[in-house]
């Protein structure tokens, strides 16, 4: 056991670098989570079905989840500092377009540019926090987690802050004030983050270029799957676009495979998918945020449609979940360093899928603290599988690809959770009450479903793969997005 070092305090450099970054993680992850709890009101305005709705948060995860490996390495060519202003930039337009938004087709063009923007911000931010804390391993990885768990509490505390916005200011105060925050980023990164940090010949992953034709099958295939998922019951499963979006994501899918395989500089290396561990873990994270993403959707119209609560009171039921994943997030980083990834992902699954599965019992009258249960064990399970997931994922790769496997991890993640809004909100999106009654029960017993399938996933974890050499490196580049 190597010796415990006492922490290094940090620079003022680093702190404002610190701060500029976290500011820009803390508006990307927010936006994930924050609109659910003002889907109703925005339907009822601007008068949107629930596929629309599920359309104003796709809209964003898609764009953020299939731009972000491109968006890493344009950071690695161009500059990550300017790759991250561009961004900051772009973020506060694009909240202005969805606070001003005339009608819902607007709003979802608007998302989408929200999401670009995000995409942008996101891995170039942990680059800067990176480069800032370089010479200095034990304070990079201080910083790291700091960066980590200000974009963790902002995605759990979306729907608490909703609720608090709209009962005041309205639906369109929560794209609002993204323009505040992200122009005060902005002056932050032109004052604090030097220019330097743009200096320097490119990579060699960079000096490769962009894998163009795997960006473009991987924005088809996704788009084209979700797309179908979300019309599939307005539609019906014999409608033409349904038919001819699944066959289209197929082939997709297909063509990304045999493009990656050729491609000099592939977006998702596919020697990677090979290693077991990492695999598991990958699809791992996948089933937690399609469970995760889609029961928060339902849930949301749940609360407001059914038991007819205001935003304040929907977003406050919430906070057991914000609260929850505070606590178990404390909680995982013991509990890893001590048994290994394996145990803690095994576990946290396995107690998030009693969570699910207590959700399945509920009804349109089920008083909320019968709810209650459920509501604490869902983000005690998540919180304590998903770093050790990501540790499980960065200890499996060499420490060169540790970066790779990190993008590779939170796409895939993005990606489930658009897919997860998409399935289960298509279970809710029948006329009436009872339609998200029934679609909230089933919701939670898929989820409690695909948490028993992470539990195996996790199952197929190595036990040695957390190493004390591995995790200085792993703590640096872990990402845990909720």
């Amino acid at each position: 056991m190597n010796s415990i070092q006492a922490p290094a305090p940090f620079t003022p450099t680093v702190a404002r670098v610190l701060a500029t970054v976290s500011v820009a993680f803390v508006v990307t992850q927010l936006d994930v989570t924050i609109v659910n709890i003002a889907l109703p009101n925005i339907g009822s305005q601007l008068q949107a079905p629930v596929s629309v709705l599920q359309w104003i948060v796709d809209a964003y995860t898609l764009a953020f989840a299939v731009l972000m490996l491109s968006a890493g390495i344009l950071g690695d060519r161009y500059g990550a500092r300017r790759l991250f202003a561009a961004g900051l930039a772009l973020f506060a337009l694009a909240s202005l377009a969805c606070g001003v938004a005339p009608n819902a087709a607007a709003l979802v063009a608007a998302r989408a540019i929200q999401g670009i923007s995000a995409a942008a911000m996101l891995p170039n931010s942990l680059a800067l926090l990176n480069r800032a804390c370089r010479h200095d391993p034990h304070l990079r990885a201080r910083a790291v987690g700091l960066w980590t768990a200000s974009g963790s509490i902002s995605i759990a505390a979306g729907p608490v802050l909703g609720g608090i916005l709209i009962a005041t200011w309205g639906w369109r105060s929560i794209f609002l004030v993204n323009v505040p925050i992200c122009l005060a980023g902005l002056v932050a990164t032109f004052m604090w983050i030097p220019k330097r940090q743009d200096d320097g010949a490119p990579t060699p992953r960079a000096q490769v270029g962009i894998d163009l034709p795997g960006q473009a099958i991987a924005i088809v295939a996704l788009t084209a799957f979700t797309g179908a998922v979300i019309e599939l019951r307005p539609l019906g499963p014999s409608h033409p676009l349904i038919v001819g979006a699944l066959i289209a994501s197929v082939l997709a899918a297909l063509a990304f495979v045999a493009v990656e395989a050729r491609s000099r500089a592939p977006m998702v290396p596919l020697s990677l998918l090979r290693d077991k561990t990492f695999s598991a873990a990958v699809a791992f994270g996948v089933c937690v945020n399609m469970a995760y993403y889609g029961t928060v959707f339902v849930l949301s119209l749940f609360l407001q449609r059914v038991r007819g609560e205001s935003a304040l009171q929907a977003g406050l039921a919430f906070l057991p979940l914000t609260g929850g994943f505070l606590i178990s997030n404390v909680a995982s980083g013991w509990v890893v360093a001590r048994y290994g990834p394996r145990r803690p992902m095994m576990i946290g699954a396995a107690i998030g899928a009693l969570g699910y599965a207590l959700l399945h019992f509920t009804r349109a009258d089920t008083p909320f603290l019968a709810m209650l249960a459920p509501f604490l064990l869902i983000p005690a399970g998540m919180g304590l599988a998903v770093p050790a997931m990501t540790t499980a994922v960065l200890a499996s790769v060499e420490h060169k690809r540790a970066g790779t496997a990190s993008a590779l991890l939170n796409t895939a993640r993005q990606a489930g959770g658009a897919v997860g809004v998409a399935a289960f909100g298509a279970l809710a999106s029948g006329a009436g009450t009872a339609s998200v009654v029934s679609g909230t029960r089933i919701s939670a017993a898929v989820a409690a479903a695909l948490l028993l399938a992470g539990l195996w996933l996790a199952s197929l974890v190595h036990p040695a793969a957390h190493t004390r050499e591995g995790t200085d490196s792993e703590t640096e580049r872990a990402n845990t997005e909720r």
